[in-house]
């Protein structure tokens, strides 16, 4: 008898392992895998197709031999097609280089640099009424072309006040630190900081992304008065290393900046953000989180650290200073 019933059962064993293998095919083609890892990469780079001191080859591989992930070459009014350099130096999930170019117009004594990725040619600058118009002739000409806009360095030159940006629309990636040694980050005598001029936006309820970059020239020489690499970065979560991933991620925000502090972990949303950091040497951290009009909501040596907004709160964002002076910016969540 239990011989027959085992025979019995056999039939309708086997059509049951067969529809859960379909069934698990099914879902496996509805809903693909979104597995994403951190990359780490520069978005503001020169060579000497502008006022770098280096080519394209030699400033791509000092960023692929101390490795990164990606690199943007932004030449000033001159697109530098990486294609030729991709193939060359990129095995798959190595190394790639992002299509960029640094657009580079003036409103007077006051410069006006916008970033593009994502293009196929060269953009011509546009020249506006007023420092103001002017941004915004670029972000929408770039916007035009199916290119990324990033404002460059709004402190180099006294270019931007924390008001003529807050009026920008579309714009929504600009450079909270910028390594080249002019560009004033830390303001000074009545001028807002970087840090301080982003929260004003973020406060006037404009959304904006924080990056920090290079912004590279000098390759040959290293010294604190040159321009040189390896100051600033960005580590994008993205589901993988193409140029449609990368862009995507910085897009939504889905990064955070660094001049040396490296994240073991990064989560946000419905009103909390929270992160821990990775700790090396004998290094000590203090993580602030800071709010509407720049206000810092909470500080603590606790690693991980989190922070959920209170009724009344707009945002928060924080900003992860080490013991030696090197920074980490994430970017900020809304309460809606």
């Amino acid at each position: 008898m239990a011989h027959r019933t085992s025979k019995s059962l056999a039939p309708r064993l086997l059509l049951a392992a067969l529809f859960v293998f379909a069934w698990t095919a099914a879902m496996a083609l509805q809903s693909p895998p979104t597995q994403q890892r951190w990359y780490r990469g520069n978005l503001h780079t020169h060579t000497i197709n502008s006022d770098g001191d280096s080519s394209p080859d030699a400033v791509a591989r000092w960023y692929k031999e101390h490795r990164y992930d990606f690199l943007a070459l932004t030449d000033h009014n001159y697109f530098t097609d990486p294609q030729g350099l991709n193939s060359f130096l990129a095995a798959k999930e190595k190394f790639l280089l992002l299509t960029g170019e640094e657009v580079t117009s003036r409103f007077e004594s006051k410069p006006v640099h916008v970033n593009a990725f994502r293009l196929k040619s060269t953009i011509d600058p546009k020249f506006g009424s007023d420092v103001v118009d002017t941004l915004q002739q670029n972000v929408d000409h770039i916007r035009a072309q199916g290119a990324l806009p990033s404002l460059n360095h709004p402190n180099f030159g006294w270019a931007f006040t924390p008001p003529e940006l807050a009026k920008i629309n579309n714009l929504s990636l600009f450079e909270v630190y910028n390594g080249h040694p002019t560009t004033n980050e830390h303001g000074g005598g009545g001028a807002a900081s970087l840090d301080a001029m982003w929260d004003h936006v973020l406060t006037a309820g404009k959304r904006m992304w924080g990056i920090a970059v290079d912004d590279a020239h000098s390759f040959k020489t290293i010294s604190p008065d040159l321009s040189n690499p390896g100051r600033g970065w960005i580590h994008v979560r993205a589901r993988n290393l193409s140029e449609e991933a990368i862009l995507e991620a910085i897009e939504a925000g889905n990064f955070y900046s660094s001049t040396g502090v490296e994240l073991v972990s990064l989560n946000s949303g419905d009103g909390r953000l929270s992160l821990e950091v990775k700790e090396r040497n004998n290094e000590k951290y203090m993580v602030r989180f800071i709010g509407q009009g720049g206000k810092t909501l909470a500080e603590t040596f606790d690693n991980p650290a989190s922070y959920s907004l209170k009724p009344g709160e707009a945002y928060v964002r924080a900003q992860v200073l080490d013991s030696n002076g090197r920074k980490a910016w994430t970017q900020p969540v809304f309460a809606k």
